[in-house]
């Protein structure tokens, strides 16, 4: 078996209403898959994470940069090309978007081994677990959307079977540092810390309290500023804080973890091993999060997992993007013996709930279940890839 071609599809949703976190607005949701073609008519499918740019120049560096190096070999080798990608263009940084591209070629790659060896790709990882606790990813900023709505939304999460639920903090443009002001509508749906405060209290009330709750507040913090507001809302419960201060503010962020009791989580936003191997080193995180689509991929993932591990730390993935996002993650996960939840985004998203002619289902006892089929174990609509498909 060899590679024969390498192609892209790019997706795009308009969102009806803009959502966004404590940084990022977001009036769309962007992808781009990665086909991995063979001369024996396999193919197999991955998905870059394209946050942070268009669509256009991720494409470039799969197509131009990373392609050049696959064609003709042995996808088998996925050790190897991962090696080949990396170190031949490494003058373009061993972090970041290079990472990105990696990513979506390598879940690709591994998606193809599985299916030429008719194994379902969390079993070829090493099948720990075959169901997974899915935790509702949600609670946005939106509009007007204040603390009632919010409470509403969070609540019927509780009522479908969620036992986890993550809202969003950090939308502060008062907060000394917060990078908002130089981010795309930085006055759009802002809240004040005593308004994320109230957010929070309302939050909890409506989930009750046998459901977990955890907050995210996207690097938008100080250290001093996370412990802050962690110690205003220590009667709530919080499960864990997810990325409360700058990726590369390390010791901030050991800061915050020593000075809290609750468990800081972290951080999506950091690519490449060196970059984990630092967070976890320096006890800078509680939680490591990587992601297969973002960090570079299954086979970079796995030794993130290997080093949190011998840390003793749980691996929870952030999952924040189309259907082959949340199934790549999911056989990631299923694999390994430190972890076992997933992140289940809540918001409309067709790319997300209509993209695979086999939909991901939440039980109503919250858990999702790991299809039994070759590799990633899905086929792609093509109504919906011909929808939203753009040039």
């Amino acid at each position: 078996m060899r590679i024969t071609d390498i192609s892209t599809i790019k997706l795009r949703y308009p969102v009806p209403t803009p959502m966004a976190d404590a940084i990022h607005y977001m009036p769309e949701r962007a992808v781009l898959l990665v086909q991995v073609s063979t001369d024996d008519g396999v193919v197999g499918l991955g998905e870059c994470a394209a946050y942070g740019g268009s669509l256009d120049s991720m494409e470039g560096v799969v197509l131009d940069d990373l392609m050049p190096s696959l064609i003709g070999e042995d996808p088998f080798q996925v050790e190897r090309l991962w090696s080949r990608m990396a170190r031949r263009s490494h003058q373009r940084g061993t972090a970041g978007m290079l990472m990105q591209a990696i990513s979506g070629v390598d879940i690709a790659l591994w998606d193809l081994i599985g299916q030429a060896t008719r194994t379902p790709l969390y079993r070829l990882l090493g099948g720990y677990r075959d169901t997974l606790d899915a935790y509702a990813s949600a609670g946005f900023y939106a509009g007007d959307k204040g603390p009632a709505q919010l409470a509403e939304e969070v609540g019927a999460y509780a009522e479908r079977g969620f036992r986890t639920v993550k809202m969003k903090v950090g939308r502060n443009p008062e907060v000394m540092l917060n990078p908002l002001p130089d981010m795309w509508a930085p006055d759009y749906a802002t809240a004040t810390l005593e308004d994320d405060i109230e957010r929070v209290r309302a939050a909890r009330a409506a989930i009750g309290p046998k459901v977990r709750l955890a907050i995210d507040a996207n690097n938008a913090w100080t250290p001093a500023v996370a412990v802050q507001f962690m110690r205003r809302v220590t009667d709530q419960d919080i499960y864990w804080l997810e990325e409360p201060v700058a990726t590369d503010d390390l010791a901030g962020s050991a800061d915050v973890a020593r000075a809290l009791d609750v468990p800081v989580a972290g951080y999506e936003t950091a690519t490449g091993l060196a970059s984990f191997r630092e967070l976890i080193a320096r006890r800078a995180v509680d939680i490591v999060q990587p992601d297969v689509i973002w960090t570079g991929g299954i086979t970079l993932c796995r030794k993130v997992a290997a080093l949190a591990e011998a840390y003793g730390l749980p691996v929870i993935p952030h999952v924040f993007s189309s259907a082959v996002a949340s199934i790549a993650n999911m056989h990631f996960i299923a694999a390994l013996p430190n972890a076992g939840l997933l992140e289940f985004d809540q918001n409309p998203n067709p790319l997300r709930s209509t993209l695979f002619e086999e939909p991901i289902d939440v039980q109503p006892d919250g858990t999702v279940r790991l299809p039994g089929r070759p590799g990633l174990g899905v086929t792609l609509n093509q109504a919906t890839v011909d929808r939203y498909r753009v040039p």
